[in-house]
């Protein structure tokens, strides 16, 4: 009985601890001017982008919902318009679950070379990264649109059914959001360990087998990650925490300490 209560209890402590790592993540990157600077370049040209898609959004947000709840067009007229207003939730729901996930994948591309030398300078000041591999800078970047194409395909393929699964009157409203959350925090997780695990000539297939090993830890750091993305311009001030956050989570997930060895600025 005591075995069975200590697996969640521990489940919650990795849990707790990979939310932590966003937080060391930005103790990291606010000692150092250097690093916020670098991160935050790429993060403001993709929040510009992706904040002119939003307002178009919300513009026609209306015209969406009717769009999406066409069945209910000989509704009742109370009824038709509850579900107009369920309809515009899901659509803005749905949109904005989308572009968080998307605008990580674009902005790594964006940033590439800005993020890997954040993560690089994280990783030194942790003792480095003796397996490291020579990529170059072409290699890694095609990489990088492969893997980000991908994530960004899986987004799209699980946003579908959650949306519908959003017009349910209540558990749309309620369940399906925590849900949300889960699946963009562990999508999140592995888009933004993309860095360091490229430094070890590991692709997307490869972080997803190590971070299965330590799910609470992964979703933990993921779900933060989702939470904080969603405060306006949160994704754009944070995205070089998440970098330092997400090497620290590679690092624990890969048996790598996270003990700092090399005090010397950053």
């Amino acid at each position: 009985m005591s075995g069975d209560l200590s697996r969640p209890v521990s489940a919650f402590r990795e849990f707790v601890s990979g939310a932590g790592l966003l937080g060391r993540g930005l103790g990291l990157v606010l000692s150092s001017p250097r690093l916020l600077l670098i991160g935050l370049v790429p993060a403001l040209i993709s929040g510009i982008l992706y904040t002119i898609a939003l307002v178009m959004l919300i513009r026609y947000l209306p015209d969406l919902a009717a769009l999406v709840t066409w069945f209910a067009d000989d509704w009742a007229e109370w009824v038709r318009g509850l579900m107009r207003v369920l309809g515009g939730l899901t659509v803005l729901g749905s949109g904005v679950l989308l572009s968080v996930l998307t605008f990580t994948a674009v902005t790594l591309l964006i940033g590439d070379p800005f993020y890997e030398k954040i993560s690089e300078l994280v990783e030194d000041r942790f003792g480095g990264v003796p397996e490291a591999v020579d990529i170059s800078f072409g290699e890694s970047l095609r990489r990088s649109l492969v893997d980000s194409l991908k994530l960004i395909g899986i987004s799209i393929l699980v946003g579908i059914p959650l949306f519908l699964l959003g017009l349910i009157p209540v558990i749309g409203q309620t369940a399906i959001p925590v849900l949300a959350a889960a699946v963009g925090g562990w999508l999140l997780a592995l888009e933004l360990t993309g860095v360091p695990f490229q430094r070890r000539g590991r692709r997307l297939r490869h972080r997803r087998v190590v971070l299965a090993t330590r799910k609470p830890l992964t979703l933990g750091f993921g779900v933060a990650v989702f939470l904080t993305f969603l405060i306006p311009l949160g994704a754009v001030f944070l995205m070089p925490a998440a970098i330092a956050g997400a090497t620290l989570l590679a690092r624990k997930a890969l048996g790598r300490p996270i003990e700092i060895t090399n005090t010397a600025p950053l």
